[in-house]
């Protein structure tokens, strides 16, 4: 989270667009899906203020209770709609992997945000580090196209095209959004 500036700059570039996608995804006419992507757009916005270099900003020590405080009260949500959905298991998952890393930089002295390779608890961080790679791994092979690629003929004929859902009912963008943070999610534990 707080290593060297071009990929921290880079991470919040990532979530930011993501937590940016989720807000457009909001707007969808499924109720699921809406409610899905109002967890998933703070998780991207959380991750990027968090993945902001220390080079460039420094938070003041409230900061990092209060991301603790949000997705705690996220997380505690993600298990209320775990009731009725297997998906908010996910957003329980990565709320609380954003408390931990949250208490992890609260604890930490302030000569530690400058420097990396450190870690937390190592048994949290390598069991987080575990999930994360396994759903990022997950997530890519369902983004893999299961038939040929639509040939240049059907692209330049419009048989492709038609009323098919908006940007914020596509399946596949979604699970791409996803992937994405998923990757940051690994990207910032190895950093923490």
């Amino acid at each position: 989270m707080h290593g060297p500036a071009s990929p921290g700059w880079l991470l919040v570039a990532l979530c930011a667009a993501t937590g940016a996608y989720c807000l457009l995804r909001m707007r969808s006419t499924v109720e699921e899906q809406r409610r899905s992507a109002g967890g998933e757009a703070l998780m991207g916005f959380g991750m990027a203020a968090m993945a902001v270099p220390a080079a460039a900003f420094t938070p003041p020590a409230w900061a990092w209770p209060a991301y603790a405080v949000v997705f705690g009260a996220a997380a505690l949500r993600a298990l209320w709609s775990a009731r009725t959905s297997a998906h908010h298991l996910h957003h329980l998952i990565g709320a609380a992997a954003m408390v931990y890393m949250a208490a992890v930089m609260a604890a930490a002295p302030a000569a530690h945000h400058h420097a990396h390779g450190a870690s937390g608890v190592p048994l949290v961080t390598g069991a987080l580090l575990l999930y994360f790679v396994g759903y990022v791994l997950l997530t890519g092979t369902r983004l893999v196209p299961a038939g040929p690629a639509p040939t240049g003929a059907a692209l330049a004929s419009g048989s492709l095209r038609g009323a098919g859902p908006g940007w914020g009912d596509r399946p596949e963008l979604a699970q791409a959004c996803r992937l994405s943070m998923g990757m940051a999610m690994v990207a910032m534990l190895l950093g923490l």
